[in-house]
C-alpha cells in the first residue's frame, strides 16, 4: 500500500496524489442522503419486484428460469453500464453523466411496467441496468473524491446504513403493492422514486472533481488506466473477493422468492419479513464494522472475518437443504440465510474501501471494475440457483459455497494481508 501522498499504476508508485480534500468539502447530511438513494437504486429496482416473481411466470406465461432472467439482465445491465459510466465520470465529472443516466433510468423503468412478454421485459430490465449503473459508480467515485484511508470506510459503513434500509423496505412495499395491484404497478412505484431521485441529484449535488484532476484521452485512455489497476495484484485481489462475496449474496436474492415461498410455503408477505429481517442484520453489522470496529481493528482482518462467516453459513444451507440433517422447516434454513446476510456487511463496505484507498487517481475507473466485477459475477450465478427446478434448494447452497470459497481464495492468495504493515488498514 502506498504511503499517504502517492498514488500507483500497475502496482507502482508514479505521483503524487491531489492534495487531501477539506472539512469544507466533506459531505454534509443532505449529499450523505443523495448518495444513499443512489446506492439504494440498484436494491429497490430488484427487491421490490422479488415478492412479485412466482405472479410474473404466471402472468407472461413463461417458466421460473426465464423470469429469472429479468434480474439477470438488470444486473448485467448494472454491470456493463459501470464499465461505461465510471471512465466517463473521470473525464467530464461526476454530475452530467448522473443525470443522463437518471433520465434514462426512469424511461426504461416506465418501459418495465408496460412489457407485453418476459422476452420484451428482459429487453427493458437490461436497460433499466445499464442507466441505473450510473448511481452505483459515481456514487463510489464521489465518496472516494471526498474521503480517503479510514474516515472513507467509516463513510462507506454510513452509506450501508441508508442503503440497506432499501433491502428491508422494498420486499416490504412489494408485497403491499401486489395486495392492491398486480406486479406491474411495482414498476410504476419504481418510476415514481427515479423521478424524485433524478430531481433531488439534479437540485442538490454538486460536482466533485474539479477539472484539474479530470482524466485526459479517450476510449484508448481509459482502457490503459483500467489495465494499469487490473494490474496491481492487490487492487485486483480486492475486486474479486468483493465480487465473489456479491454472487453469493445474489444467489440468495434470486432463489430466495420460490425457496420461501414455492418450497416452505410461505405467503409473500412472510417472504419480505423474513427478507427485511436478512437486511438488517446486514446493516446492523455495517454499522458495527463503520462505528466500533474502523480505526480499532485493521480492515483486513474485519474483512478476513466476513468472508469466513460466509463460508461457514453457507456450507451450513448446503448440509440442511441437501438432507444431511434430515428435513429441516424454515427456520433452520432462515436462521442460516441471516448469518449469511449479516456478514456482508463485513465484506461489502471493506473491500470497496480497501480497494479505493489504492486508487485516488482513477477513482471512476476503479469503481467501475468493482461494481462491473460483481454485478457480472452475480449475473452469472443468478440463473444457476434455479438450474435443478423450484422444488429443491441445493443449487442456491452450492453456489453460495462455490463463491465464498473463491472469494476467501481471492482475499489471501492475491492480497496477503498478512503482509500489511499500514497500522490504519
Amino acid at each position: 500500500m502506498p504511503e499517504s501522498g502517492q498514488t500507483t499504476t500497475q502496482g507502482h508508485i508514479t505521483e503524487p496524489a491531489p492534495a487531501p480534500v477539506t472539512a469544507a468539502r466533506r459531505a454534509g447530511l443532505l449529499v450523505t442522503l443523495v448518495l444513499g438513494g443512489l446506492t439504494a437504486l440498484p436494491p429497490l429496482s430488484m427487491d421490490m419486484y422479488l415478492p412479485a416473481l412466482p405472479e410474473v411466470t404466471g402472468a407472461l406465461h413463461a417458466p421460473a428460469a426465464t423470469v429469472q432472467l429479468t434480474l439477470t439482465a438488470c444486473l448485467a445491465g448494472m454491470a456493463l453500464g459501470q464499465l461505461v459510466v465510471g471512465p466517463m465520470s473521470d473525464k467530464w465529472g461526476r454530475r452530467r453523466p448522473l443525470l443522463v443516466g437518471m433520465v434514462v433510468y426512469v424511461l426504461a423503468t416506465a418501459a418495465c411496467a408496460l412489457a407485453p412478454t418476459a422476452e420484451l421485459l428482459i429487453g427493458f430490465r437490461l436497460l433499466q441496468g445499464l442507466a441505473g449503473a450510473a448511481g452505483i459508480v459515481i456514487a463510489r467515485a464521489v465518496v472516494r473524491d471526498l474521503y480517503d484511508g479510514v474516515e472513507m470506510a467509516r463513510f462507506f459503513s454510513t452509506l450501508m446504513l441508508i442503503s440497506g434500509a432499501a433491502p428491508i423496505v422494498a420486499p416490504l412495499i412489494g408485497g403491499q403493492i401486489l395486495r392492491i395491484t398486480d406486479w406491474r404497478g411495482v414498476f410504476h412505484v419504481l418510476t415514481v422514486i427515479g423521478v424524485l431521485l433524478t430531481v433531488v441529484v439534479w437540485r442538490f449535488l454538486d460536482e466533485t472533481l474539479p477539472a484539474g484532476r479530470r482524466q485526459e484521452g479517450g476510449v484508448g485512455a481509459a482502457l490503459r488506466t483500467m489495465r494499469g489497476l487490473l494490474a496491481d495484484r492487490v487492487f485486483t485481489g480486492y475486486m474479486l473477493a468483493g465480487g465473489f462475496a456479491f454472487a453469493a449474496l445474489f444467489a440468495y436474492i434470486s432463489a430466495s422468492p420460490f425457496v420461501v415461498q414455492e418450497i416452505y410455503g410461505a405467503s409473500p408477505q412472510t417472504f419480505s419479513l423474513l427478507f427485511g429481517l436478512n437486511s438488517i442484520g446486514l446493516v446492523a453489522v455495517g454499522q458495527i464494522n463503520g462505528k466500533l470496529l474502523v480505526g480499532r481493528v485493521r480492515l483486513d482482518k474485519a474483512l478476513g472475518f466476513g468472508l469466513g462467516t460466509i463460508l461457514l453459513s453457507s456450507s451450513a444451507l448446503l448440509l440442511m437443504t441437501s438432507g444431511v440433517f434430515g428435513e429441516v422447516g424454515l427456520f433452520p434454513i432462515a436462521a442460516g440465510l441471516f448469518v449469511l446476510m449479516s456478514a456482508m456487511g463485513l465484506a461489502m463496505p471493506n473491500t470497496n474501501a480497501l480497494a479505493l484507498m489504492r486508487t485516488p487517481h482513477a477513482a471512476g475507473s476503479a469503481s467501475a471494475l468493482l461494481g462491473t466485477s460483481s454485478f457480472l459475477v452475480g449475473a452469472v450465478a443468478s440463473p444457476l440457483v434455479g438450474i435443478a427446478g423450484e422444488r429443491t434448494a441445493v443449487p442456491m447452497a452450492v453456489v453460495q459455497v462455490a463463491c465464498a470459497s473463491l472469494a476467501l481464495a481471492c482475499f489471501l492468495g492475491l492480497c496477503r494481508p498478512w503482509q500489511t504493515t499500514r497500522s490504519e488498514i
